[in-house]
């Protein structure tokens, strides 16, 4: 079975997701599963299939949650102890050198990737082309669109 890496954060906040789902949604979705079959006929009742429909949503991401968490190797970046070099869970700052401008990513695991909060996966291939460097070295990624090179001007750890 692989384990999946998750940050430590990355794994409260996972944690925070299935319990608010099964605290708070499933309870409120059974509620309104209730109040809709008190409306009768089932099958013209849209907020009884909206309901279900629901119910099989928060179930899915349950389940998929629950997986994750059963297999995910939590990884505690600042236990261990690397000061100099991009690692999983790795904040780093990027300097583009085509266009200079200024990026900054944390490296996390696929489960976690949200490139809205700048968060990237470690099997993207920015990810993978800083993985192990230093700062002040050149990371090259080979994209579709072609290679785009990157410095790292710095490198954090929370």
């Amino acid at each position: 079975m692989n384990r999946v890496p998750v940050t430590k954060k990355g794994a409260e906040l996972l944690k925070a997701e299935l319990n608010e789902l099964k605290t708070v949604t499933r309870p409120q979705i059974v509620e309104a599963i209730a109040t809709a079959r008190e409306h009768g006929d089932l099958k013209e009742n849209a907020e009884y299939h909206a309901a279900r429909e629901q119910q099989s949503f928060a179930e899915g991401r349950i389940q998929q949650l629950e997986s994750v968490l059963s297999t995910a190797q939590i990884i505690d970046v600042e236990s261990l102890g690397i000061t100099d070099r991009v690692v999983f869970g790795a904040t780093v700052e990027l300097e583009d050198l085509d266009t200079e401008e200024t990026v900054t990513y944390q490296i996390v695991g696929d489960v976690e990737a949200d490139i809205k909060q700048n968060k990237i996966a470690v099997s993207s291939p920015i990810a993978r082309a800083m993985i192990g460097k230093e700062e002040g070295e050149v990371a090259t990624v080979h994209a579709p669109a072609g290679d785009r090179e990157y410095e790292i001007i710095g490198i954090t750890y929370k």
